[in-house]
């Protein structure tokens, strides 16, 4: 069952495809049992350099024991997302010495047209501004069900994020 057509009714992100950053549709059913971090990402915000060194040393840090940063390029805070999806991305992160994990196609997390796991996840974990995504580098914590279970501002710093993401692990 797909939930891309109603995210409401989604017991967990495992109900979602997306497309990978060359296009290719990618069941999200994969990480079963993984604790998963969510994030929007962008090239030029002035969060980029600390979130892209912070979200690495995540990978690092619990990679091996079950953690997956699934990360989500968006151009709708200040265009600053320029990269195309697929060569064009890759060869921004590896510039970057973004070592981040998961990469999929641009989306949209705001707005009629926002990709339907990020509906399910605003509805899942409202932040201080209601359910709107407030700036790039938001993050969604989600347990290993599947379910989100936290939420974190543009500005938390990824490391901030490790004692929630031991006690899922």
């Amino acid at each position: 069952m797909s939930a891309n057509g109603d995210y409401k009714n989604a017991a967990s992100i495992y109900e979602f495809t997306v497309k990978d950053t060359h296009g290719n549709d990618i069941s999200l059913e994969k990480y079963k049992g993984k604790v998963v971090l969510v994030v929007n990402i962008a090239s030029k915000c002035g969060l980029t350099k600390n979130n892209y060194q912070k979200l690495t040393d995540l990978k690092e840090k619990y990679g091996e024991r079950g953690l997956v940063i699934l990360n989500f390029p968006c151009n709708q805070f200040g265009s600053q997302m320029p990269e195309a999806d697929g060569e064009a991305m890759v060869c921004h992160l590896r510039d970057s010495k973004a070592d981040i994990g998961e990469v999929f196609a641009k989306v949209d997390v705001n707005g009629d047209n926002a990709a339907p796991l990020y509906k399910y996840l605003k509805a899942k974990q409202t932040g201080t501004l209601g359910s709107g995504i407030k700036w790039n580098f938001t993050k969604f914590l989600v347990n290993k069900e599947g379910v989100p279970i936290n939420r974190y501002a543009p500005t938390t710093d990824p490391m901030d994020i490790s004692k929630d993401i031991e006690k899922l692990l």
